[in-house]
């Protein structure tokens, strides 16, 4: 099993768009409406909404390939790009998908791992994300990855307000 992690860059831009359009659609589908489901990917994953996020120094964007293939991707922002104030010494993982016919196959926890990884490099505290209170799957790998429940917030779904809880990993 090879396992390859790159950077994206703008030559990536149609690639991370499908990648982020299928992984996430496949991800909620079931739990939203189409409309909400079609408001929201069309917002978060235009051609210039992820344009933008290439070009900021404070997002990064990451491929993971599994023999090659494309197999998922890792979102991480600092300093002004986190989605919430943090401070400078945390990192957010904005983003962390697997392409279903990968999953359960520690592909998330390498990202994750990735992730920390560049949290520590750039000298950060802690690492945090936020997870929708229904996805309880997603919630419990967190935890036994060692994050902590400390807060929530407000993610819009198309035009229904739902609730991510903050979690949070001192790394030093």
């Amino acid at each position: 099993m090879k396992i390859n992690i790159r950077k994206c860059n703008l030559v990536d831009l149609q690639k991370l768009q499908e990648i982020g359009y299928e992984t996430f659609n496949d991800t909620f589908k079931d739990q939203n409406s189409p409309k909400n489901m079609k408001i929201y990917l069309e917002s978060a994953f235009n051609f210039k909404q992820l344009e933008k996020e290439l070009l900021n120094p404070s997002s990064k964007y990451y491929f993971i390939y599994l023999n090659d293939e494309k197999a998922g991707y890792l979102k991480v922002n600092e300093n002004d790009a986190q989605t919430e104030a943090m401070g400078k010494e945390a990192l957010e993982i904005e983003r962390i998908y697997i392409r279903k016919k990968f999953q359960k196959l520690g592909l998330g926890t390498i990202l994750l791992n990735k992730a920390i990884d560049i949290a520590e490099t750039s000298n950060k505290r802690e690492i945090w994300l936020g997870v929708w209170e229904k996805n309880e799957n997603a919630i419990n790998f967190y935890h036994k990855l060692g994050f902590v429940q400390n807060g929530s917030h407000s993610f819009y779904m198309g035009d229904e307000e739902q609730i991510d809880l903050i979690m949070t990993k001192t790394i030093k």
